[in-house]
């Protein structure tokens, strides 16, 4: 990459950044042009210069969160789809500190992305993640264990918003408490000895 690739590609990420920190003061179709360049330190042709609309930088953004969002995992977590079709069912179960600690570490490392994704969820396209998830990964487990399809939506559901809120309250905490004491009290909920 030269130096004025550089530069553009800095450049977008302070706008994809400004309007993270946007969408977590405000509704969407509020944002405007203007205030995402002030925040990002850009004028306006510059953001013309790398998006026809706010839409287009929204898509964007979302792209890159889950490619970051990817990196946190190592390469064994990621084949986690051939897993589910092939290992014993006792390895069935991803509420582990394997999943949950790169997952733990990118919200505590990017707080304002997961409130947003949580809050603005339509805007941020979390729910057609989680049907992929769903799709790939619980619905499949799911099947291994005989679970029909509309009691597993019942479970995952209730499983997502318990975990929800267990980070939703570290993430109000200033995830002041240490990643490992928060795998834990997960592991404790969704799997009580």
């Amino acid at each position: 990459m030269n130096k004025s690739e550089s530069k553009y590609y800095n450049t977008a990420l302070l706008m994809n950044q400004a309007l993270i920190e946007l969408l977590n003061k405000k509704d969407f179709e509020y944002i405007t042009i203007k205030e995402i360049c002030k925040k990002a330190g850009v004028n306006r042709s510059t953001f013309y210069l790398h998006y026809e609309t706010i839409n287009d930088l929204l898509v964007e953004c979302i792209e890159n969160i889950n490619k970051k969002f990817v990196t946190y995992f190592d390469k064994e977590t990621k084949e986690i789809v051939a897993k589910i079709k092939n290992c014993p069912k006792e390895e069935l179960i991803f509420i582990t500190p394997e999943y949950l600690t790169p997952y733990l570490k990118f919200i505590k490392d990017n707080k304002i992305i997961h409130q947003v994704a949580v809050n603005k969820s339509n805007i941020m396209k979390s729910f057609e993640n989680f049907n992929s998830l769903n799709k790939h990964i619980f619905n499949p487990i799911f099947k291994r264990f005989g679970i029909d399809d509309k009691t597993g939506n019942y479970m995952i559901n209730y499983y997502l918003n318990g975990v929800t809120a267990i980070i939703n309250e570290w993430i109000k905490n200033g995830c002041k408490d240490d990643i490992s004491y928060i795998e834990k009290i997960i592991i404790d909920c969704v799997r009580p000895k």
